[in-house]
């Protein structure tokens, strides 16, 4: 249903991927408009109007459920498996 796009920010001026699965986030959230930032300008603007806000950090990690290199935004503790967005969503439609 969703497919990748390609955008382009309006502040830098590059290129970024809108992801299938950000789009479905998305949609999910009632969100009407695709974005106009890439993640780094978003993050830039988010930190400009809000100076008291830390930046989220980010571990990298290996997916339990396709072997991909994801990030996730918490420390793993190694007790319960870790999956990127994609196996994420597969994983909690199945169990729903």
């Amino acid at each position: 249903m969703f497919q990748d796009k390609t955008l382009t920010c309006r502040d830098c001026g590059r290129e970024f991927v809108f992801t299938a699965s950000e789009q479905q986030f998305f949609a999910e959230k009632g969100f009407q408009n695709d974005p106009t930032r890439c993640h780094e300008c978003r993050a830039a603007r988010r930190n400009r109007d809000n100076p008291n806000r830390a930046e989220r950090q980010y571990y990298e990690v290996i997916c339990d459920g396709c072997g991909a290199t994801t990030q996730v935004p918490f420390q793993p503790r190694g007790d319960r498996p870790v999956y990127c967005r994609e196996c994420f969503e597969r994983n909690r439609n199945n169990q729903y």
